[in-house]
């Protein structure tokens, strides 16, 4: 359906889907944006008009023989579908007053309803409902009016009234059109409909994509950023005074930015190849081992305590429960005075409890941070149907719980607590 004006949309209030029924009032010539004019289609239908009036004179010995001005009334009533598409309103009127000068001057019936037809239904495609039936009603109360009372005055000589079965014939004509023409307009009003319910579905996937990208992004950088801030800071107080420690540093500055690099590498992967699977799986839980080593790197010690039976994970738990404690534990490196973290994880039937615990005090400091990761923690979990809460404990420190459901089955059982 062709797209309507900026000053159209102004006039009628939007397009006839966004409205809840037909406009309050239409312009009678409302220019349509369109592009090049349909000229084999009018060739065609002038083609056939002229021919078939021909053949149809031949068996109306009782109306007026087709003369210049009768030919000339059909190419003028044919030709003005050239403009159907830009001019929807002013062609479904003067096809409709061309087919009624025709039939008052006693020309013979025939494809002459032809071009009425297709003006008032590409007006009813466009949107012009109003102004279709009011071009098609004129002309079939005119017809009427012709029928059976102007007759007398009007050629062919010593003509008579037409019977009323005929109007009922014209009637039905009239009414298949309409119909026809509205069954087009519903249909195209719903493939809009449809396309912008696409188009907005498709854009809102992106948008869900493009958070995914950035919780991925700043999950990872803010850790390895965080690690190698705080070991930046040592090499650079150590670099003279003990030049092996400084050395230390620089080589957990140097493991902590590879591993942020390969990780950012593969998030960036996927916008490049959608669709594709990922060279290396996605972090999980059997990685906490790196990410202990890390936060010692950046002087942090932490306590990992598990009970219950451990559970074969699905991927996006067992990545959400990863990133909760990584973010746990970069705001512990970046926020706390504490040096000492304790994370418990306690696995239950469809269900896996985090719990990160720091002494605290705060610090303060945000070194650079912009309050997303407890957001980003509180989505991952919101996204898998779990919850998260995080808070100052009332004795101190912070604490931060969640809890993520999941499907899977037992693969190995692990001693009530397990402390490394």
């Amino acid at each position: 359906m062709a797209a309507m004006s900026p000053q159209h949309e102004r006039w009628c209030g939007g397009p006839p889907w966004q409205q809840g029924g037909p406009p309050r009032w239409q312009p009678w010539v409302t220019r349509q944006a369109g592009g090049r004019l349909p000229w084999v289609s009018t060739l065609l239908v002038i083609a056939f008009v002229q021919v078939g009036s021909r053949f149809a004179a031949e068996g109306q010995l009782d109306r007026s023989g087709l003369d210049v001005f009768a030919r000339l009334l059909l190419f003028t009533g044919a030709a003005l579908l050239l403009l159907r598409h830009r001019y929807p309103v002013l062609v479904a009127f003067g096809t409709s007053a061309g087919a009624m000068i025709y039939l008052g001057a006693g020309y013979p019936y025939g494809p002459v309803f032809v071009p009425v037809a297709i003006g008032c239904f590409s007006a009813i495609v466009a949107g012009h409902r109003r102004a279709a039936w009011t071009a098609v009603g004129m002309l079939w109360a005119g017809h009427v009016l012709l029928s059976h009372w102007l007759y007398r005055w009007l050629p062919p000589a010593d003509d008579d009234a037409a019977p009323w079965g005929q109007e009922l014939v014209v009637a039905a004509w009239v009414v298949a059109i309409v119909a026809a023409s509205e069954l087009v307009r519903v249909r195209r009003e719903q493939w809009a409909r449809e396309r912008v319910e696409r188009q907005a579905a498709e854009k809102r996937r992106a948008d869900e994509e493009r958070l995914r990208i950035a919780r991925e992004l700043h999950d990872v950088l803010a850790h390895s950023i965080s690690v190698i801030n705080v070991q930046a800071g040592v090499g650079l107080a150590l670099l003279d005074t003990d030049p092996e420690q400084a050395r230390t540093a620089l080589t957990t500055i140097k493991s902590a930015s590879k591993e942020a690099l390969g990780e950012v590498r593969q998030v960036l992967d996927t916008l490049r190849t959608p669709g594709e699977a990922p060279r290396s799986p996605a972090p999980g839980l059997d990685r906490l081992p790196e990410l202990v080593e890390q936060a010692s790197g950046a002087g942090l010690t932490v306590e990992i305590e598990t009970e219950g039976v451990r559970a074969a994970l699905p991927p996006g738990t067992d990545l959400a429960a990863f990133r909760i404690v990584q973010e746990a534990l970069t705001n512990v490196v970046r926020h706390s005075g504490s040096r000492t973290a304790r994370v418990r994880l306690a696995y239950a039937p469809g269900r896996l409890d985090l719990r990160i615990d720091d002494e605290g005090p705060a610090t303060g400091g945000h070194a650079g941070g912009s309050g997303n990761g407890l957001v980003g923690m509180r989505e991952r979990a919101a996204a898998l149907g779990g919850t998260i809460e995080a808070g100052p404990r009332p004795d101190g420190g912070f604490r931060v719980e969640a809890t993520l459901p999941f499907r899977a089955s037992p693969i190995s059982p692990i001693s009530p607590k397990e402390n490394s």
